[in-house]
C-alpha cells in the first residue's frame, strides 16, 4: 500500500500549491474507502476497479518503482476483497471472478501506462540535465519558432534565464541575423532534416555574438515535423581574430606595395620627367612659331597637340602609381597581360639600368584576355621582377639577364614566367618560398612572395618556383581566361 512502503522509497513533490503531505494522505484514505466499500459490496459490482484512481494519485508523488509497489498492494487488496466480499446476489461465482479480473486488468494496464510515462519523463529530464552540463547553447523550439527548451549554456551565452526565454520567438528574442532568408533555411531544413551555418545573435546586453549553428528537425512517429533543436557554438572571438588577421594581411600587402614603390622612386621620376621635358620643349617651339612673322599657326598647333599628349602621358603615370599605392578593393575585369607587363617594365627601366640587368621580354602575340584586377596583377609582376633584379645584382660576374615570358599552358589559362640568371634557389627551400615571413634576403620581410601567392590564388590561378640550370630561378603563375572562347596559343616572339 502507498502509505506503508519502505523507508527508502523516493517521493516526488506534487504539483500545485497544496502542502506536500495532503496528496499522500488523500491516497491512503482512498485506499481505505475502496477496501471497505468493496468488502461490504456484493461481488457483482467491481468496486475494486477504483484502485486505478489510487495508482494515478500515487504517480503524482512517487517514483516508478514505488508506484509498482502501490499497484501490487492494490492488486493484493483486490484479491483479499474478493475472498471477503459477500456472495453475489445472483449466486453465480463467475460474476465475481470476472469483476475481479476486470479490476486487476484495469490496475495492471493503468500501472503499465503510468510507469512507462514516468520512465519517459525521467529519461527526458536526465537528458535535459546532460544538456545543461555542456557549455554550448542548446535550445529547442516549435515549428512556430516559440522556444520550448533553453539549457544553461543558452542562459550563459545570451543572458536570458530559462523562464524568460520559454515561449518567446527565438529570432525575435535574439535579433538573429541570417545569412539567407529564413524561409530558404526552413525549406532546406524540411528537405534534408538539418541545416548548418553561421548566425549572428544579440545578447541581452546588446553585444554581438557569432555562432556556428546546427539545426536538427524533430519529427513525431508519423514523420510530421514538430520542432527544431538548435545547437550553437560561440565563435565570436575566432571570427574577430580572423577579421583582424585579414586586416593585418591587407595592411602588410599595402606596406609591401609602398616598399616596392620606394625602391622604384627613381624609375617613377624618370617616367614622369620624360613627358614633362617633352611638353616644355614643345611649349618653347610653339612660342617661337607664334612669334614668327607671319606666325606659323599650323606648326604651333601641332606642337600644342604634342603638349596635350605628353600631359596625358604624365597623368597616366601618376594615376597608375596612385592606384598601386592606395588600398583599393580588387575589381576583376578583362586584362591584357602583355600590356600590364609592359607598363611594369617601364617602371623598372631605371632600376634595370642601375643594376646592369638586361630584360628580354618574350610575350606571346594575340594573347587572350584574363579575368584579373589589373593593379593586383601588376603588383605580382613587379614583385617578381624586383626580386629577380635583386638576385642578379649580387652577382660578381656571369650573365645578368632577366626574361619575362607569356603564353598558353592549358586551354583555360594564361601563364606568366619570370626567369633570372641569379644565384638560384636551394631545392630544399622550394616548398617554403611562398610561406609568410620566409625569406633568404638579409633585409627581407618574407611578405612579397606570400602576397603574390595570395593574389594569384584569389584570382583562381597557381604560382610555383623552380631552380634553373645551370643557375638562376624561375617563377611562374597562371590566370584563368576572361572568355573561354578566346583564341588558342600563338607562337612566342622576342
Amino acid at each position: 500500500m502507498a502509505d506503508t512502503g519502505p523507508a527508502s522509497m523516493t517521493t516526488r513533490a506534487p504539483s500545485g500549491n497544496a502542502p506536500s503531505y495532503l496528496l499522500p494522505i488523500a491516497t491512503a484514505l482512498a485506499v481505505a474507502a475502496i477496501f471497505a466499500g468493496d468488502s461490504l459490496t456484493p461481488l457483482d459490482i467491481p468496486v475494486a476497479a477504483l484502485y486505478v484512481v489510487v495508482v494515478l494519485m500515487a504517480a503524482r508523488f512517487l517514483q516508478p518503482r514505488a508506484v509498482m509497489l502501490v499497484a501490487t498492494g492494490c492488486a493484493g487488496l483486490t484479491l483479499v476483497e474478493a475472498y471477503l466480499s459477500p456472495p453475489p446476489a445472483s449466486g453465480s461465482f463467475w460474476v465475481g471472478a470476472v469483476n475481479t479480473l476486470i479490476s486487476l486488468t484495469g490496475i495492471g494496464l493503468t500501472t503499465f501506462l503510468v510507469v512507462r510515462a514516468q520512465w519517459a519523463d525521467t529519461v527526458s529530464r536526465d537528458q535535459a540535465k546532460l544538456l545543461d552540463l555542456t557549455h554550448d547553447s542548446i535550445f529547442s523550439r516549435g515549428m512556430d519558432h516559440a522556444i520550448t527548451f533553453w539549457n544553461r549554456g543558452s542562459e550563459e551565452l545570451f543572458g536570458w534565464t530559462r523562464d524568460e526565454a520559454l515561449g518567446k520567438v527565438s529570432h525575435q528574442l535574439l535579433q538573429t541575423s541570417f545569412p539567407v532568408p529564413l524561409d530558404q533555411i526552413m525549406t532546406e531544413l524540411l528537405r534534408a532534416g538539418r541545416w548548418e551555418g553561421e548566425l549572428v545573435y544579440r545578447r541581452r546586453d546588446g553585444s554581438r555574438v557569432v555562432s556556428a549553428s546546427r539545426w536538427s528537425l524533430q519529427q513525431d512517429p508519423r514523420g510530421q515535423p514538430i520542432g527544431i533543436l538548435a545547437t550553437n557554438n560561440d565563435i565570436t572571438e575566432r571570427k574577430n581574430a580572423q577579421e583582424a588577421l585579414q586586416q593585418a594581411q591587407a595592411n602588410l600587402e599595402r606596406l609591401n606595395r609602398v616598399m616596392l614603390l620606394g625602391e622604384m622612386t627613381a624609375s617613377i621620376a624618370h617616367e614622369v620627367r620624360q613627358p614633362i621635358a617633352a611638353a616644355k620643349l614643345n611649349a618653347g617651339v610653339s612660342l617661337r612659331w607664334l612669334a614668327a612673322d607671319p606666325p606659323e599657326i599650323e606648326e604651333a598647333r601641332q606642337a600644342l597637340t604634342r603638349i596635350v599628349r605628353d600631359a596625358e602621358r604624365a597623368n597616366e603615370v601618376i594615376d597608375h602609381v596612385r592606384a598601386l599605392v592606395k588600398k583599393a578593393p580588387p575589381r576583376k575585369s578583362p586584362v591584357n597581360v602583355n600590356d600590364a607587363i609592359l607598363e611594369v617594365m617601364a617602371l623598372t627601366e631605371s632600376e634595370l639600368r642601375r643594376n646592369r640587368v638586361k630584360l628580354q621580354p618574350r610575350l606571346s602575340s594575340a594573347l587572350p584576355l584574363v579575368a584579373a584586377d589589373r593593379i593586383q596583377l601588376q603588383q605580382v609582376i613587379l614583385n617578381l621582377i624586383v626580386n629577380a633584379i635583386e638576385a642578379i645584382s649580387g652577382l660578381a660576374d656571369g650573365p645578368r639577364e632577366l626574361m619575362v615570358v607569356t603564353g598558353r599552358s592549358e586551354p583555360g589559362d594564361v601563364f606568366v614566367e619570370v626567369r633570372d640568371s641569379g644565384p638560384g634557389l636551394d631545392p630544399a627551400s622550394l616548398d617554403h618560398v611562398f610561406d609568410t615571413l620566409y625569406t633568404t634576403k638579409p633585409n627581407g620581410t618574407g611578405m612579397g612572395l606570400a602576397i603574390c601567392r595570395a593574389i594569384v590564388e584569389v584570382h583562381g590561378g597557381r604560382i610555383s618556383a623552380a631552380a634553373n640550370e645551370p643557375q638562376g630561378a624561375s617563377f611562374r603563375f597562371t590566370l584563368p581566361l576572361a572568355d573561354e572562347s578566346s583564341p588558342g596559343p600563338t607562337p612566342l616572339h622576342s
